[in-house]
């Protein structure tokens, strides 16, 4: 009897205890690894499939020695697939002294709250037209967004995908209106396709102006940067003395609105497509802006109050632009001297231009008054 209580009072064995342990270890330490791989997976940047052209460029940076580009991505592999992760990004926007629209008043936090959106509007051209000025102008509106450079992604860079062009956007808020300009998309065929098969419901804005002076304006910046390029008169004909023109010089072909715009409208009907005049734009800045903003269906926030007019430069300048209180015109780039041309060459390019200027205008219902 006594040697049975004893037995019954023996502590139990170690084999027990090291069960137990064991489970009572894993109970504490399971909440903690969990937290752990949710908090990594968290942080880490979200994998987009990659392109073959974006993997060539990023291998061919790295085999000449050079980092990879702004804007690039890196390739991982990750089984049978290859992947790419977009390079890490600053976390938020750098702060920026912007007029808070009232709609949007209490939204804004310094936080940098707000997403990156593939845009819902375009300037699509044309290239001298005013392109620059006119996204200038708009980005003073606080219920507009936009790039400052020109992503040419539906012209040059449409095999980086959606999810790169988006990257490239500016965060917005609720209401805002995320915007790009690259003016080659107007006279680039595949465009309207392209940016159709984003959303129909792009609105698309082109800047035109005369397509004459145009043409100069066009010839004037090729000839800053390549002082040793052919006359402008012995560019402008296949045959002077025939008078025919050369219309496949980039400078001719870009002023033949009606040809690409043709184009356009396969895919977008006409009231998506607000045409702004370059002459206006500097004649009437507040008068086309205001246009601009009826189209886009903003409050006309940007007027008169906004621009003075540089005597030197001969075109308005904003009293204030875009995250600044000081007064911005557009750089030296913008306004040069235009070479004389034989008043001669003009007058045949007038004629040139005269039916396919008119045939825009019955198209657009809108006269430009080109045609002197």
């Amino acid at each position: 009897m006594a040697f049975s209580l004893i037995r019954k009072l023996d502590p139990p064995s170690r084999g027990i205890l090291s069960r137990k342990a064991v489970v009572m270890l894993c109970s504490l330490l399971a909440p903690l690894i969990l937290l752990h791989l949710l908090t990594d997976r968290c942080a880490s940047p979200s994998l987009v499939r990659g392109s073959p052209r974006n993997k060539r460029l990023v291998s061919e940076r790295r085999a000449a020695g050079h980092g990879v580009a702004e804007g690039a991505v890196t390739a991982v592999r990750a089984g049978p697939t290859v992947w790419q992760l977009p390079e890490e990004s600053p976390a938020f926007p750098p702060p920026q002294d912007l007029v808070v629209s009232p709609r949007l008043a209490g939204k804004i936090s310094p936080l940098g709250e707000g997403s990156k959106k593939l845009p819902q509007a375009l300037i699509i051209g044309v290239k001298k037209g005013g392109t620059r000025a006119l996204l200038e102008f708009l980005r003073v509106h606080p219920d507009i967004r936009a790039v400052g450079a020109e992503p040419h992604f539906f012209d040059r860079n449409y095999d980086y995908g959606l999810e790169w062009y988006r990257d490239l956007m500016p965060k917005t808020l609720e209401g805002q209106i995320t915007m790009e300009k690259t003016p080659s998309y107007f006279v680039t065929r595949e465009a309207p396709a392209r940016i159709s098969a984003m959303s129909r419901d792009t609105k698309l804005i082109v800047v035109v102006r005369d397509p004459v002076t145009r043409a100069i304006s066009d010839y004037t910046q090729t000839l800053s940067k390549k002082p040793d390029i052919p006359s402008f008169e012995s560019l402008t004909f296949k045959n002077r003395t025939t008078g025919l023109i050369d219309t496949s010089w980039s400078a001719i072909q870009i002023g033949i609105y009606a040809k690409h715009l043709d184009n356009w409208l396969q895919y977008f009907p006409m009231d998506q497509i607000l045409f702004v005049s370059g002459e206006r734009l500097i004649s009437d800045p507040a008068g086309e802006l205001g246009r601009v903003q009826d189209f886009l269906g903003l409050k006309r926030i940007i007027t008169d109050k906004h621009f003075y007019f540089n005597q030197t430069k001969g075109f308005p300048c904003l009293k204030k632009a875009e995250g600044s209180s000081k007064p911005h015109c557009l750089g030296k780039t913008k306004g040069r001297t235009h070479p004389n041309i034989d008043p001669e060459v003009v007058q045949r390019l007038r004629d040139f231009y005269r039916p396919f200027n008119m045939k825009f205008y019955q198209m657009t219902g809108r006269f430009f008054g080109w045609d002197h």
